[in-house]
């Protein structure tokens, strides 16, 4: 299979309709890349980081940042992506402090996802923008798609909040989120879904107040993310890096200040939310939600 033909699957959203068409398409995408790089650039800050480059087919662009820590290669996502929809199906009743299941949960949907989103790196320059929405996209699909597969019925959509004056409900406020969780009617979990809390992290925050002032509610409000993490070029030629996006005074002054959210959770977590005060202990790695918060939250 050519890139060209791996990218054009990547900008079809009707190409990711379940779980297993996700993993099909990762599964193609590593297997081409084992052999089809330019190649593979380590970044000079952070070592386990690294970049793929595309050959001339490719433009010689240069992808995303990838953790080689969580990022499986073809023949061991061949193994793992069987056991990954296993634990998805029996989660439930799985050993919890099994590390071994965790990370089956946690580099699995790490591995997918990063899959398609260095293909779309495969684009033109001038597409970058296109990439981003694309992936995106498929990554709220995706997480949506888990938290099925685990049981649980969810959804994305508008909610339409009533403002209350003077005891009478006077008009409506919309709310667009990524991830509603209902029961009979009773939202019981709001969430957003995006691959990089940068830019956005502030908004998540404020929605929470607001959605629960308004309704008068303390509904649980949670984040899951992909990763923080961006290229950055270096001094020297043909060298790079990687700089956090992640903002760790604005989440702990509207953790402080405003209102803490009922979850925050990583695929790619990054060493301070482990050992800063606030941050560890408000972010997780995305294997809790699956195995032991979103059941609380219900």
């Amino acid at each position: 299979m050519k890139l060209e033909q791996i990218v054009n699957k990547a900008k079809n959203k009707n190409n990711f309709t379940d779980l297993r068409a996700y993993i099909k398409f990762c599964l193609e995408y590593l297997n081409y890349i084992s052999d089809n790089l330019q190649a593979i650039i380590v970044s000079q800050n952070e070592n386990h980081y690294r970049f793929y480059q595309y050959k001339k087919e490719g433009g010689f662009q240069i992808t995303r940042p990838i953790n080689s820590n969580l990022m499986y290669d073809g023949v061991e996502f061949a193994k793992s992506s069987k056991e990954f929809l296993q634990v998805l199906k029996t989660i439930k009743t799985i050993d919890k402090n099994d590390e071994t299941i965790r990370s089956i949960v946690n580099n699995a949907t790490y591995t997918i996802q990063q899959s398609v989103g260095a293909a779309l790196d495969g684009l033109p320059a001038g597409q970058s923008n296109t990439a981003r929405k694309l992936n995106g996209d498929l990554f709220e699909h995706f997480i949506r798609l888990i938290i099925n597969q685990i049981g649980i019925e969810c959804k994305s959509g508008t909610i339409q909040v009533p403002v209350i004056v003077d005891g009478e409900p006077t008009f409506n406020m919309s709310y667009q989120h990524d991830l509603i969780i209902e029961n009979e009617n009773d939202i019981q979990v709001i969430g957003s879904i995006k691959t990089s809390s940068k830019d956005r992290i502030d908004k998540i925050f404020i929605d929470k107040f607001l959605y629960n002032k308004l309704t008068e509610k303390a509904t649980p409000h949670i984040a899951i993310f992909l990763n923080d993490v961006q290229r950055k070029k270096t001094r020297r030629e043909n060298e790079y890096g990687i700089n956090a996006t992640f903002l760790p005074g604005h989440f702990k002054g509207y953790t402080v200040k405003l209102n803490p959210l009922d979850g925050v959770y990583y695929c790619d977590i990054r060493p301070n939310m482990k050992t800063e005060k606030i941050l560890k202990d408000h972010i997780k790695t995305f294997d809790n939600l699956l195995i032991e918060d979103i059941w609380k939250f219900l």
